[in-house]
């Protein structure tokens, strides 16, 4: 069984690393949190000091950090997970970042002997937890063959999606499509409130009508409707607003670079971005609700007693 250095331990590396060491493999992680790394430990992951010494007893090394420049340090920084890992290491990247930069470290890795993949995720927090993600991959068809086991460990579908920086491509199309849906969810949801209508009812005919998507299916802004989801922890614990926004940024760069018309998403990202600088950028993305609607006011008038799962 292979062994797996995980570099990243956040609201995502967490649960994965998690369900890949109730899968088998062994797992050495390292975060620059300690109350992080703690929590893995908790629950089976071994404790390395450094990246570099989690890299340099590993097989696979699995990175989920926030930036593509905390990625691009990590890899190609002094004592970085290229040069510390062993020669025939596959290297794996599920950050959300610029193909750009994917490119750049897969052609060192190559370059020092090393194997390189992006396989950035979809599916947020309840899908990490449950072990259902979605992973868009990129690559040279044989290392993400010799990857299926671990993308199986903790992802219900894994899609190849072309060569190298492919898999971050694919993710910022997605992330910009599901940053616009979540807005227009939430502006939907608040319209309907102000005029009286119930979100518990006015979701559940959006969801089967033509208004149906991931937000209302498996992801509610709406507290109180859905149980597992930040908006039932008060936004916390899943995917930050502020990534939200880098996202949706390097995607309106590369609409721009690449000429494409972008309306809808250079309209999101101004949403988030003003949604962030309100002071919730460390809440979940869906918490763009706020932006639409004043919740506190509706709940003062409107007490619930808790979500109920749709």
């Amino acid at each position: 069984m292979k062994t797996v250095a995980f570099i990243g331990l956040g609201n995502m590396g967490i649960p994965m690393t998690r369900n890949l060491v109730e899968a088998g493999f062994e797992v050495i992680g390292y975060d620059l949190s300690a109350a992080a790394l703690e929590t893995a430990v908790g629950h089976g992951v071994k404790r390395a000091v450094s990246a570099a010494e989690a890299a340099a007893a590993a097989d696979v090394v699995i990175s989920m950090l926030p930036t593509g420049e905390h990625v691009r340090n990590a890899y190609l920084g002094p004592s970085g997970l290229i040069e510390t890992s062993r020669p025939g290491t596959l290297l794996m990247d599920s950050s959300t970042i610029s193909s750009t930069v994917t490119v750049e470290l897969a052609a060192a890795a190559r370059a020092a002997g090393r194997r390189m993949i992006d396989a950035p995720v979809s599916g947020g927090t309840p899908r990490a937890r449950s072990g259902t993600l979605t992973f868009m991959v990129g690559g040279d068809a044989s290392d993400v063959d010799d990857a299926q086991p671990l993308l199986e460990a903790m992802g219900q579908r894994i899609f190849h999606v072309g060569v190298s920086g492919a898999g971050h491509t694919t993710k910022l199309c997605n992330n910009v499509l599901s940053g616009i849906c979540m807005a227009g969810t939430a502006e939907a949801l608040a319209l309907g409130v102000a005029n009286g209508l119930d979100p518990a009812i006015l979701s559940e005919v959006m969801r089967n009508s033509s208004g149906s998507n991931y937000a209302l299916e498996r992801y509610h802004p709406f507290p109180g409707l859905m149980d597992g989801v930040p908006s039932a922890n008060n936004f916390a614990g899943g995917f930050r607003s502020d990534f939200q926004l880098k996202d949706m940024r390097l995607a309106k760069e590369l609409a721009n670079s690449s000429r494409v018309f972008s309306a809808m998403g250079n309209l999101a990202c101004e949403l988030f971005a003003l949604h962030c600088s309100n002071g919730h950028a460390a809440e979940d993305y869906s918490s763009i609700i706020k932006l639409a609607m004043d919740l506190d006011q509706y709940f003062a008038g409107h007490p619930v007693s808790g979500g109920e799962s749709k």
